[in-house]
């Protein structure tokens, strides 16, 4: 006998509810699909890092099982990782992904709980025995090093530290960089680079109507810095940038591109043949780099003040001290050649060297991920947590989502998915029965207890609702969004009040 699917939805209805816990447990005899009439068990789900891979994986296990109850811990007291302290100033419209998150976090089954290091103020270990599930979402948390001479010289810093110096990330307030020189360098052709590139040459009355920090705006209103040169170790094909931050650069007011036409020759052959995000990429380089203007564009082009350029087939041998010894003057750069055609070429360092005059380098050449504790399987050399669709190997009841799991690449579209790959991941083996769920853990208020004996004091979403107020009406006094709070001393204080 079959039931047809409005009166299957509502003996669903009926037998189960609409709301709280209950969630639908399907019994399959004599062909009819039948739900039990009782509440499961509470599934405790633990996720470790409140960025956007936290936030989707456990937005999505929210959503497709009513017996999950989630916490997730965060070790600064405010939520949203690289959303808040990654994502440029004047980039606000990614930042509603905020208002996506909020409302997962207001949910009855769903628990913030921010001033938490997994690690430090509670183990792993101590972890699984209080959870069902323990999810690893805390991202990439150091930076990739380039490993050459003088690159602990001063005015060399990592794109996480000055991206950080800029949104207000605690640990980066007293970077202090040094814009003194008119020429900065960055290494990576990636998004962030075009980030920081823009941040620098951008009109200060830009930045200023942004949440920008405001001691990081002063810095670039009184910075020096009038040219900009991005080099990459591969060619024009390979860039990891997109199109809409290329179209910014190109687009900045008061700004001028300076690409070489020589780089650009002969590819408007092989573009016809690229995947269509990669053809109009090239298309909008090779526009930028080979047509001429109009002459309003050409007006403003020759009245611009700042300017910067791609350099390609360049690899960094070494930063080349000042006189002092201490500071930057310069950049040795191998000019590098392509084996392989499209993404899989690799750049060959040749014999022939480039010097560039410069007092601000800046690499951004990729986060990374780090080891949490000894108990979780970890490579080093690939920097992710070795998994299968989001299962950690070897390592029953535990996931990971994000960065840490793929390493750190794609846009927030791309970890949502990968999130949501963890999740289903996790609903299967609670619906096979692979992860076993049948004895009850005591969750958050087991480790609420180790944490008061410890002298650890966790930030509820509430609080980071106070903050995100105080930040809110102290930027409006500025004309700003916001003014973020610098020190974790005072988001405390205020998520206290």
């Amino acid at each position: 006998m079959r039931i047809s699917r409005p009166v299957a939805a509502l003996l669903t209805w009926y037998l189960c509810g609409t709301g709280g816990r209950r969630t639908r447990r399907a019994v399959f005899t004599l062909g009819i699909r039948r739900f039990s009439s009782f509440a499961d068990p509470e599934i405790k789900v633990c996720v470790i890092g409140s960025g956007p891979a936290g936030f989707y994986t456990a937005q999505h296990l929210l959503k497709h099982h009513k017996s999950t109850v989630i916490d997730i811990y965060e070790k600064l007291p405010v939520p949203f990782g690289l959303v808040r302290f990654g994502v440029a100033p004047d980039h606000p419209e990614v930042k509603n992904v905020i208002n996506v998150f909020t409302q997962t976090a207001h949910l009855d089954r769903c628990s913030f709980f921010g001033n938490v290091t997994v690690g430090k103020d509670v183990s792993i270990e101590e972890l699984k025995q209080a959870y069902h599930v323990l999810v690893l979402s805390y991202g990439a948390e150091t930076n990739r090093i380039l490993g050459i001479p003088g690159e602990n010289l001063l005015g060399v810093y990592s794109a996480r530290a000055f991206v950080g110096w800029y949104n207000g990330l605690p640990e980066n307030r007293n970077l202090n960089p040094e814009l003194s020189s008119e020429t900065a360098v960055i290494l990576g052709h990636g998004n962030v680079a075009l980030d920081i590139a823009r941040i620098l040459l951008s009109p200060i009355d830009l930045l200023k109507k942004t949440d920008i920090t405001a001691h990081s705006l002063e810095a670039i209103e009184n910075s020096k810095v009038k040219r900009v040169i991005i080099v990459g170790r591969r060619g024009p094909l390979q860039v990891a940038f997109t199109i809409k931050e290329l179209r910014e650069m190109i687009n900045l007011p008061g700004t001028r591109s300076l690409l070489n036409p020589s780089d650009f020759e002969g590819l408007k052959h092989t573009v016809k043949d690229l995947p269509r995000p990669r053809k109009r990429l090239t298309e909008l380089m090779i526009k930028a780099a080979l047509e001429m203007s109009s002459a309003k564009e050409a007006e403003l082009r020759a009245a611009a003040t700042k300017e910067w350029c791609l350099r390609f087939l360049r690899s960094p041998l070494e930063i080349i001290p000042c006189k002092d010894g201490k500071r930057v003057g310069g950049i040795l750069l191998s000019v590098t050649k392509l084996e392989g055609s499209f993404e899989s070429a690799r750049a060959i360092q040749t014999e022939d060297t480039e010097d560039l005059e410069c007092g601000l380098v800046l690499t951004s050449i990729g986060y990374k991920s780090h080891p949490i504790d000894p108990s979780v399987p970890f490579d080093q050399q690939q920097g992710i947590i070795p998994n299968n669709l989001g299962r950690v190997l070897h390592a029953p009841g535990m996931y990971c989502s994000g960065w840490v799991k793929r390493g750190p690449a794609g846009v927030i579209a791309t970890t949502m998915n990968d999130s949501f790959e963890t999740a289903e991941s996790v609903l299967e083996d609670i619906q096979s029965g692979i992860l076993d769920v049948s004895a009850s853990k005591g969750g958050f208020k087991v480790i609420e207890a180790l944490l008061k004996q410890r002298g650890i004091y966790p930030v509820s979403f509430s609080g980071w609702e106070k903050i995100n107020s105080f930040e809110v009406a102290k930027g409006e006094k500025a004309g700003k969004p916001r003014e973020k709070l610098l020190t974790v001393t005072e988001m405390l204080e205020v998520a206290n009040q």
